[in-house]
């Protein structure tokens, strides 16, 4: 285990995470720095010895996601990306659903989550069963299923999706309606974009949720000319106050895009303070709502994990390869690239 003593803030430790620093030098204070930087330089040594590689969803705050991450993304990224890793070890630095997902495509790999208990109110809304009564009600619909679900859900499942290919999924199907579980914002949304019946499941974001059309539109009074972007999971009035809906990924490519000078990202805080990161010309303005289950993920929770190689992922072989049919049908469909 690493002692007290090494995660010191030494002149090793500053010549290691210089380059970090200087990528964060806007986004995390100089006074929080020295204890942050002796974890991102032993994560960063750890990795190599244990020939792991660490996936960090968006919202994952950004000495994490900029200082220990090797690939990071929204949930399609990660899902890709962990079908390809070649290494021994995964560390998912995200909600539980997602480690599961990792585990489904890597079956002979280690799969690790910092903390058992980051969860997901979506996947927690919906259960297997709940999926094969539906599917008695509507025979012969196809199951459209968000990925923020368990596995056992996604093993119900004729195809998974993300928020940015979830359109592209739906009419791949060609089919005259389906079923959209369970995100019931995210669902409306797909709805409006396509002539394809959506039947809808009540599964809600809580963190998207919280937002409302009047939060939005005190954000322009306060923010002269900035653009608000929001995520399809909050409320159907919230989006139709923004001025862009999409995933993180569609988020970020829009901001590439329009270099806009100031941006208020309608969903979660981190989200924001690494893309400020990236786009320091940018202004960004923080509504914060922030996910209690992405932030049980620290820098000594990812360390303690390669370590002990704990928490391990686990998922039933059957279950797990129902699961992967729907999630690689998804990847089949959304091979020419995210929305």
């Amino acid at each position: 285990m690493t002692t007290t003593s090494e995660l010191e803030y030494t002149p090793r430790v500053a010549r290691e995470t210089a380059a970090v620093r200087a990528r964060l030098a806007g986004v995390v204070p100089d006074l929080e720095w020295p204890a942050l930087a002796p974890y991102v330089a032993a994560i960063n040594r750890l990795k190599v010895e244990r020939r792991a590689v660490i996936l960090a969803h968006n919202y994952q705050t950004p000495e994490i996601f900029h200082g220990v991450a090797d690939i990071t993304g929204d949930s399609l990224q990660l899902a890709r990306e962990a079908a390809r890793a070649e290494a021994d070890v995964i560390v998912m630095c995200g909600v539980h659903f997602m480690a599961e997902t990792a585990k489904i495509l890597n079956p002979g790999r280690t799969v690790l989550i910092p903390d058992l208990q980051a969860g997901c109110s979506l996947a927690e809304s919906i259960t297997a069963e709940d999926v094969r009564l539906l599917r008695q009600r509507y025979p012969g619909v196809p199951v459209v299923t968000y990925v923020n679900t368990s596995a056992a859900v996604k093993a119900e499942s004729d195809v998974c999706c993300t928020s940015s290919n979830a359109v592209q999924v739906v009419e791949a199907l060609g089919a005259p309606r389906v079923i959209f579980l369970p995100d019931e914002y995210l669902g409306r949304w797909v709805a409006s974009q396509t002539r394809t019946e959506v039947i809808l499941w009540r599964g809600h974001c809580e963190v998207h949720e919280r937002f409302t059309p009047d939060d939005l539109r005190t954000f322009r009074r306060q923010w002269p000319g900035a653009q608000l972007l929001a995520h399809p999971e909050c409320p159907p009035a919230v989006l139709a106050e923004a001025d862009y809906v999409g995933s993180t990924s569609g988020m970020q490519a829009h901001v590439e895009r329009q270099r806009p000078a100031r941006v208020v990202l309608i969903t979660e805080c981190s989200m924001s303070d690494n893309l400020q990161a990236r786009f320091p010309q940018v202004q960004f303005v923080r509504p914060c709502a922030l996910c209690p289950h992405m932030k049980r993920i620290t820098l000594p929770g990812i360390l303690r994990a390669l370590e002990t190689l704990e928490h391990r992922v686990e998922v039933a072989p059957d279950v797990a390869v129902r699961a992967r049919a729907a999630v690689e049908r998804m990847l089949a469909l959304s091979a020419g690239g995210r929305q």
